[in-house]
């Protein structure tokens, strides 16, 4: 099993921005791609970003274009979220996930998660 700890979230005025952090140790071989998703306060998980294992094609949701930035390091089995022009809705638990399958942007397609790191942004 892929373990993955994340880090790096706080609390950040609207316009700021954050990098949040993801360490993934163990069999590190099997992940195909790795992706961050957040959870807002009774709403659904949703997906953000993911990035395949070589590090290319990255894919957002909509509400982040152009705004969120992920990127890997396979040196050291870190993935990382840029997040510029944060907005009080991108308000939410950030959690790192890992694919041992393709570059999905469904949840339930993911083996491996984080516990995940809070984001809060003021308006």
């Amino acid at each position: 099993q892929v373990q993955l700890v994340e880090s790096g979230g706080g609390l950040v005025q609207a316009g700021g921005s954050l990098r949040l952090s993801c360490a993934a140790s163990g069999p590190a071989f099997v992940i195909s791609a790795l992706a961050w998703f957040r959870q807002a306060p009774g709403k659904e998980r949703e997906f953000v970003a993911a990035i395949s294992r070589s590090g290319s094609s990255p894919y957002y949701t909509d509400s982040v274009k152009g705004r969120f930035t992920i990127s890997r390091d396979n040196v050291n089995y870190m993935i990382y979220l840029q997040m510029s022009n944060l907005k009080p809705e991108d308000t939410a638990v950030y959690y790192c996930a890992a694919a041992r399958k393709g570059i999905p942007a469904t949840q339930y397609e993911y083996d491996d998660w984080g516990q995940g790191t809070q984001v809060t942004v003021s308006s």
